[in-house]
C-alpha cells in the first residue's frame, strides 16, 4: 500500500504546530509524502531534520492548487480519502479501505471546500464529533494497516531507539549536523 497526505488550508500561526504534527504522524504511520500550501517553510526544514535524525525519506511538497493534486491522483487511480466528522463511520468502510493500493488522505484545517466531499472516493469519519485532525489521521492509518506500520525500519537513521521497559536507549550512528 502507498499512502500520501494532502493538507488543505492552514490558519496562519495557529496551525503551524498542528500542520507539523499532521506531517509527523503521516511519516511515523507509514505515509510517504505530504502536500501542503507553503505557509511556513520551516515545516519543511523540520521534516528534513527528522529524516536525517531518525531515517527515512518522507517527502514534503509545497503546492498552490490542491484541486490539481486531487485531479492528478484520481487520473492515476489513486483513491481519495477525505477525513471528516461528517463522513461515514470508519467501522463501515475499513474493509474497503484495506483493499485499496494507493490512497491520498485529505486532511483539512479551516473549513474544507464542498468540492472535496464530491472529489472524495471515501468521506471517512473517525467519529461524528469534533476532534483533532492529527488523531483522526493516526487512527485511520493505524486501522488500515492494523499496526504493521510500527514494524517498519526507517532507512539510514543517525539515531535509533532501542525499545526498553524503563529509561531511554538510543544508538547514535553518526554525528548530526545542527
Amino acid at each position: 500500500m502507498n499512502f500520501e497526505v494532502l493538507r488543505i488550508g492552514q490558519r496562519v500561526v495557529r496551525d503551524d504546530r498542528v500542520t507539523t504534527h499532521v506531517a509527523l504522524v503521516a511519516r511515523a504511520f507509514g505515509a510517504s509524502k505530504i502536500y501542503m500550501n507553503e505557509v511556513n517553510p520551516e515545516i519543511k526544514d523540520t521534516l528534513n531534520k527528522i529524516n536525517r535524525t531518525w531515517g527515512g525519506n518522507f517527502e514534503i511538497e509545497f503546492i498552490s492548487d490542491w484541486k490539481k493534486v486531487i485531479k492528478e491522483k484520481k487520473t492515476n487511480s489513486v483513491k481519495i480519502v477525505h477525513l471528516t466528522m461528517y463522513g461515514e463511520n470508519i467501522n463501515k468502510l475499513i474493509t474497503s479501505l484495506q483493499k485499496e493500493e494507493n490512497i491520498l488522505i485529505v486532511v483539512g484545517a479551516e473549513k474544507v471546500p464542498r468540492e472535496v466531499y464530491d472529489f472524495a472516493d471515501y468521506n471517512v469519519a473517525i467519529g461524528n464529533q469534533p476532534h483533532s485532525e492529527i488523531s483522526a489521521l493516526a487512527v485511520l492509518l493505524d486501522r488500515i494497516q492494523e499496526g504493521s506500520q510500527f514494524l517498519t525500519k526507517f532507512e539510514n537513521p543517525a539515531r535509533e531507539i532501542i525499545p526498553t521497559k524503563r529509561g531511554k536507549n538510543v544508538i547514535m550512528k553518526e554525528t548530526m549536523d545542527k
